[in-house]
């Protein structure tokens, strides 16, 4: 599915949130400051956007590890991180359920709209944790549902409207935009993904909502 739709990925993600998960992204690579020393570990990192917030936050001056399942998600990345003369950040196809790294090794483990797409969603965390180091931070932005009337406005939008413009536009029967509300509903949220997190050995973990809780950024310390 995801390899079917990678060359439009990019496009799409930017048109059907108004461009909106751009800035999604750079709060990200704000909100995770202050980190200890060390590499970044960015996983289901796909074409890499979430990497690039991040390496430009940190002017280059942070390696970072891009890792994914889909080899021409990642091939994209490639050719974007050449454009922008990125060369921070290496790219290696990996399963997250088996992360090939020591434990304790990176500052942050991140992922940006791919938990919920991991097979297991406590074994994905499991291995993030265990990959970063003491002191260090787990960062997961994930799409959540607005509580509230406006949950209701946007569930029907969510599930009626995105998937039709997706498919359209994707050009496929079924696209990830018709996975998309799906997996979302299903995926914990809120306080319900903190709990999660706090159980894969995680402290503190706090949630940020953004733009009235369409995405939502999770944070944890080790």
């Amino acid at each position: 599915m995801f390899a079917e739709i990678a060359p439009r990925y990019d496009f799409l993600n930017h048109l059907l949130s108004a461009g909106v998960d751009i800035y999604w992204r750079r709060r990200t690579a704000s909100r995770v400051l202050p980190l200890p020393e060390g590499p970044i570990l960015d996983v289901c990192a796909g074409t890499g956007d979430l990497s690039f917030a991040l390496n430009r936050r940190f002017r280059g001056k942070r390696r970072i590890v891009a890792t994914d399942f889909c080899r021409p998600m990642l091939a994209i990345g490639r050719r974007k991180a050449l454009k922008q003369r990125c060369e921070p950040i290496a790219w290696l196809e990996a399963d997250t359920l088996q992360l090939p790294f020591p434990d304790d090794t990176f500052a942050l483990v991140c992922v940006a709209f791919g938990l919920r797409n991991v097979a297991d969603t406590d074994a994905g965390l499991a291995e993030m944790v265990r990959t970063t180091k003491p002191g260090g931070k787990v960062a997961i932005l994930e799409f959540t549902l607005p509580r509230g009337v406006l949950g209701k406005l946007y569930a029907w939008y969510f599930h009626r409207v995105l998937p039709r413009i997706g498919q359209a536009l994707a050009g496929n029967r079924y696209s990830a935009y018709n996975y998309l509300p799906a997996s979302v509903s299903e995926f914990p949220q809120y306080e319900g993904l903190c709990r999660r997190m706090e159980a894969a050995g995680l402290h503190s973990a706090v949630f940020f909502p953004m733009t009235f809780g369409i995405a939502t950024l999770y944070i944890g310390s080790k």
